[in-house]
């Protein structure tokens, strides 16, 4: 199979979709690799890194896509991109359709079978090839988050940890899973005073019996949540509900309650974000401020550091690339239930339900996809 990885193009998107040395084991593998000009250069990669380990470089995106069966990215492709694409292609990226209508439509019109990092899944019932850009983007929210807190970015001039006599942040972490989790440890490890919110008791007593001198946590309400956000100098939205949109659990009501300067940080906008004010912004231009709250939804906050981002996603999703690579795409899934879960779209069809309903959108079994 010839294997294709272009340059990311989506704003500020330092990553790329293969390591150097996901390229030479899939060359071991015998397989063919073409990357872009350039396209590792962000992460820190050199194309002469690429070559040594057998892969051809090529000048343009239009020169990846025309020649390679399996496009492998980081970010789901842009309006450009999704041109390029044809019918029995398959494309292995991150794609968080079900707040994005458009993509959705020209992927289904685009003929190309779709196989999303974020809705693969294990024998655990955890999202693998999601994990370790949780685990990221996680860690980054409360330092992105203490640095728009900083007076002259908008926030309320407020030091996470504080100072002997003054009190820290109050930090409130919607959502107990990876990013809640990473974030809550990093902004304890800060010195902030933390909560996690969760609905789950099972994940509540495995937080209390891990982190319980660490931070607290508290079972999610409304009537909780609209309590500790009032109170809080930094709210982070870490839920995830897998292929679906985000729930809205913060209103833009309850930002009128919040303290001035406070800030949100949404980890969830990739999925439309989980406060209502929510919208995407880039590294480029990251903040924005909506009744008196700052918000920081940048939708590729991993990229901010892309070396360290690259090689975590690249170790979790080689195995599966491998997989797809020396069987095909429809003898891997039907091998691998999980890696079938990850199958969104095929042959003009859309194949994850909760983006269908997300999208008022019909969708087929992807068991019936292996057929067609």
């Amino acid at each position: 199979m010839k294997i294709g990885c272009p340059t990311e193009i989506k704003p500020q998107e330092f990553r790329v979709g293969m390591t150097p040395d996901a390229a030479r084991e899939a060359v071991n593998h015998g397989h063919d690799v073409v990357i872009q000009r350039g396209a590792g250069l962000g992460a820190g990669f050199t194309d002469e890194d690429y070559f040594d380990a057998g892969a051809v470089i090529l000048d343009t995106a239009e020169e990846i896509f025309a020649t390679a069966d399996m496009i492998v990215k980081v970010k789901e492709p842009q309006a450009v991109e999704r041109k390029m694409l044809r019918e029995g292609q398959l494309l292995f990226t991150y794609l968080h359709l079900a707040p994005d209508p458009e993509q959705t439509k020209d992927l289904l019109e685009s003929g190309c079978t779709a196989i999303a990092y974020e809705t693969v899944t294990d024998a655990r019932g955890g999202l693998p090839l999601l994990a370790p850009m949780s685990e990221v983007a996680g860690r980054l929210a409360p330092q992105v988050g203490s640095w728009t807190l900083q007076k002259a970015n908008g926030g309320r001039g407020v030091l996470m940890g504080g100072v002997p006599g003054v009190a820290p942040a109050k930090v409130v972490v919607i959502g107990g899973g990876v990013v809640g989790t990473h974030a809550a440890k990093i902004a304890a490890g800060m010195g902030a005073d933390v909560t996690v919110l969760d609905r789950s008791l099972d994940r509540l007593r495995y937080l209390d019996d891990v982190y319980g001198g660490t931070f607290k946590n508290q079972y999610s309400t409304a009537g909780a949540t609209a309590e500790l956000v009032r109170e809080a100098d930094m709210v982070i939205g870490a839920v995830l509900i897998p292929g679906a949109a985000a729930p809205k659990l913060v209103s833009r009501a309850q930002l009128s309650e919040m303290k001035p300067g406070a800030v949100l940080v949404d980890v969830a906008i990739d999925q439309g974000g989980c406060f209502e004010t929510s919208k995407a912004t880039t590294h480029a231009d990251p903040i924005y401020e909506v009744d008196g709250v700052m918000h920081y939804c940048v939708a590729n906050m991993p990229g901010a550091v892309a070396r360290t981002s690259t090689q975590a996603l690249g170790n979790a999703t080689l195995p599966f690339l491998l997989n797809l690579a020396d069987k095909g795409w429809r003898q891997a899934c039907e091998d691998d239930p999980h890696l079938l879960n990850g199958l969104n779209v095929h042959a003009g069809q859309l194949t994850y339900y909760a983006v269908g309903k997300a999208l008022g959108i019909d969708v087929i079994a992807p068991t019936l996809a292996l057929k067609n």
